[in-house]
C-alpha cells in the first residue's frame, strides 16, 4: 500500500505546483477576491474529475486525439474569457472589505469548468493515475481507495498553501494586489492562447 500512497502523493504534489490553467485561475481569483472566497474552489476537481475519471477508465488510453484537440480549443476560449475578466478586475481593483459576501458557488463552478476543459487531467488520468488505480484495485480495492485519498488530500493541501502565499502578497496593499492581478491575467491569457494554438494547429494538421 505504501507504494500506492507515495504514487498518489508524488503525482498530486507535482500537479499542484506545476503552473497550469486551473492554478492560474485560482491565483487570479485569490488576488481579485481573497483567499476565503477562493478556497472552496480548491475542491472543484471533485466535481470535474468525476466525468474525466469515468471516461478514462472506460476507454483508457483510447481517447481519440481529436477529443484532446477540441478540449484544448474550448479550454483556450474559456481561459481568454477569464483573462478578460481578470483584466477588468485589475482596472477597477480595490481591496476586499471584511465580511464581504463570497460567491463561492460561482468560483467553484468556474474552477470546475476550467479543469474540465483542460486536457491535462485527461492525459494525467490516462497515462498515470488511471493505470495506477486499475493496478491497485486489482490487487486489493483498499489500495485503490488509498491511492485516490492520498492523491486528492495532497492536491487540496498543496493548492491551498499556494493560494495562501498569494493571499499574503495581496495583503501588502492595493498596488501589489493590482500588479499580481495583472500578472495572473497575463498568465490566463497565455495559457488560453497556447491551448488555442496547439489545439487549432493539431486540427489543421489532420
Amino acid at each position: 500500500m505504501v507504494s500506492y500512497l507515495m504514487t498518489g502523493v508524488t503525482y498530486a504534489f507535482a500537479a499542484a505546483v506545476q503552473p497550469g490553467p486551473f492554478q492560474a485561475y485560482l491565483v487570479s481569483s485569490t488576488l481579485a477576491h481573497g483567499f476565503r472566497r477562493t478556497l472552496p474552489a480548491v475542491f472543484a476537481p471533485l466535481l470535474s474529475d468525476v466525468p474525466i475519471v469515468c471516461l478514462v477508465l472506460l476507454v483508457l488510453t483510447q481517447v481519440p486525439p481529436l477529443a484532446v484537440d477540441l478540449l484544448k480549443v474550448g479550454g483556450g476560449v474559456f481561459l481568454l474569457y477569464l483573462a478578460f475578466g481578470a483584466i477588468a478586475a485589475c482596472r477597477t481593483y480595490q481591496q476586499a472589505r471584511p465580511g464581504e459576501p463570497a460567491p463561492a458557488t460561482q468560483t467553484v463552478r468556474n474552477a470546475a469548468l476550467v479543469n474540465l476543459l483542460n486536457p491535462n487531467p485527461y492525459l494525467g488520468w490516462s497515462l498515470v493515475m488511471g493505470p495506477a488505480l486499475l493496478g491497485a484495485w486489482s490487487l486489493r480495492p483498499l489500495y485503490g481507495v488509498a491511492l485516490i485519498a492520498a492523491f486528492y488530500a495532497t492536491m487540496f493541501a498543496a493548492t491551498a498553501v499556494i493560494l495562501l502565499a498569494f493571499a499574503g502578497a495581496r495583503a501588502l496593499g492595493p498596488r501589489v494586489g493590482r500588479a499580481l492581478t495583472a500578472l495572473s491575467a497575463i498568465a490566463l491569457a497565455g495559457f488560453g492562447l497556447y491551448q488555442l494554438w496547439t489545439g487549432a494547429a493539431s486540427l489543421v494538421a489532420r
